[in-house]
């Protein structure tokens, strides 16, 4: 059974071990699920929100112990795991509770004239076992909120969190104290290898964020035992900038959007684009508040909520990749103007980086950096920005600044991407009732706002006809008189002329001969 040190990042110091949970664990957590299920699948909707605000009242009334957990194993700033995290989870519970009833109910839809008599619905199930796979940049608000959109929509859930951020026993500690339902929720411990012996235990759905490459084999593996899958993969966020934005606003807000979680967010913006005519003032601007911003120092005291202001970088391997996409761009002639490496007395804290003359050969901007670095590129007119905006092979987020709406809301609806900001950045994921999900190499599916009910539940189709002595007239046996019928139907009901004086006399003609013409 392999052994587990994670690490704060601060520090660099290890915080805890643990062992990832071994084969029979993970076989009585899927039977504890199973039994959970069937226990949630019969009870009302109202029982499940009861329980979900039990989470929402302990989370809100712990949230400062909840965050400093947070902190050491991430190396966020206080102001990040508050927001991002812990208000984020507080919030998005008390919009969905209020939504449940109404996204999951029955659903009457429209029945055409020629079934006249039919009634038809749509109506939502659990699935059954949802398997969710969470990433270590957002450990907690990632393990919860897929978590509770699918125990509201009636399933069980088992939890796998990335073995880098684990957040060993917190979520079980959650559960307990708040009083929420036993084995409703579950969390196992591991790496890939138990990610994939969950897989093979076929639950019935997977969410799974993370990276694209991670998700292209959860899919491969999934595939062979046909389980649905969603995916909330990588990002290369592209921010457009136009000539006629308040400089002021917009240097704060994409420096926010750039460096906030020390830009270890799929949405964080790792390409910025600059109308030229501006492009020298804000880059002066945006290096000059860079360089303003803190960093944590040796000895930080996590408890302070203004120690600093952005973290440090919670994987070494991601600090690795952070170095060699600015070493590349450096290569190729990118310019530092401030940042660029790691700080001296943290290893683990990668200075706010903002690079300039970049250009689409970089990987820099192409691949997906996931760290506190913005690379800026002028631009000339709106064509060839929304041309360069949509090159990448992500479609996750974006945002457009401007004081011309009219144009802002022209170019977001010309990217390519599932989500964009206009005049702000990342603020999409603030409203609980938009859905959230990428296209291209971004991902798959969509969860939050109703669509959060939706994807953790299967579809079913209903039409009611009543039950009498008619027979409908395209059952046997087929006539010449019945297919005349039809035509005439077709031809004067369902072309674009359409002449209810011709349709009536022969749909009332095949309800009579339903009546009496039938197999005896």
């Amino acid at each position: 059974m392999d052994n587990y040190s994670v690490k704060n990042p601060i520090q660099n110091k290890d915080l805890y071990t643990f062992k990832s949970s071994s084969d029979a664990q993970i076989n009585q957590a899927f039977e504890k699920a199973h039994k959970a299920f069937e226990i949630n699948q019969a009870q009302s909707i109202n029982i499940r929100i009861k329980n979900v605000n039990k989470l929402r009242a302990y989370i809100l009334k712990h949230r400062e112990e909840i965050a400093n957990k947070i902190i050491l194993e991430t190396g966020k700033s206080r102001f990040d795991a508050l927001t991002s995290e812990l208000f984020e989870v507080i919030d998005v519970i008390d919009v969905i509770t209020k939504k449940a009833e109404k996204a999951l109910k029955n659903v009457t839809v429209s029945t055409p004239l020629v079934l006249m008599g039919k009634k038809s619905r749509v109506q939502y199930h659990p699935l059954g076992t949802i398997l969710i796979i969470t990433p270590w940049n957002y450990p907690f608000y990632q393990m919860l909120i897929p978590s509770i959109f699918a125990y509201l929509s009636g399933n069980a859930v088992i939890v796998k969190p990335s073995e880098t951020t684990p957040l060993k026993g917190v979520i079980e500690e959650l559960m307990e104290k708040s009083g929420f339902q036993k084995d409703m929720i579950q969390v196992v411990y591991g790496d890939k290898t138990v990610g994939q012996k969950l897989i093979e235990k076929k639950p019935n759905k997977i969410h799974f964020t993370g990276s694209t490459a991670a998700g292209k084999a959860i899919m491969k593996q999934a595939a062979e035992h046909l389980i649905p899958v969603d995916l909330e993969l990588g990002g290369k966020d592209p921010s457009i900038v136009f000539e006629d934005v308040n400089i002021n606003r917009t240097v704060n807000g994409v420096m926010w959007g750039g460096f906030t979680t020390a830009g270890q967010s799929c949405t964080s913006i790792e390409r910025l684009y600059i109308h030229e005519s501006i492009y020298d003032h804000f880059i002066n601007e945006l290096a000059n508040k860079t360089k303003k911003l803190r960093t944590p120092i040796a000895n930080s005291d996590i408890e302070q909520p203004d120690g600093y202001d952005v973290g440090c970088i919670t994987s070494e391997k991601q600090l690795n990749i952070i170095e060699s996409h600015i070493a590349d761009a450096v290569e190729k002639g990118a310019k530092i103007l401030c940042g660029g490496s790691r700080k001296k007395d943290v290893p683990n804290c990668f200075l706010p980086t903002v690079l300039v003359d970049v250009d689409h050969s970089m990987k820099i901007m192409t691949e997906e950096t996931f760290g506190p670095v913005i690379p800026v590129m002028k631009f000339s007119d709106e064509a060839q920005v929304i041309k360069w905006a949509n090159t990448s092979e992500y479609g996750l987020g974006a945002s457009v600044w401007s004081k011309d709406l009219k144009r802002a809301n022209r170019v977001a609806s010309a990217l390519h991407c599932g989500n964009v900001s206009i005049n702000n950045h990342m603020i999409t994921e603030a409203n609980p009732n938009l859905p959230f999900g990428g296209i291209k190499q971004s991902g798959i599916g969509r969860y939050k706002g109703v669509w959060g009910f939706h994807t953790f539940s299967y579809v079913k189709s209903v039409l009611v006809d009543k039950q009498s002595g008619l027979i409908e007239p395209h059952w046997y046996p087929f006539t010449k008189t019945k297919y005349r019928l039809l035509n005439t139907i077709l031809d004067h009901l369902l072309s674009e002329k359409k002449n209810w004086l011709k349709v009536l006399p022969a749909a009332l003609k095949l309800d009579s001969i339903g009546k009496k013409e039938q197999i005896k």
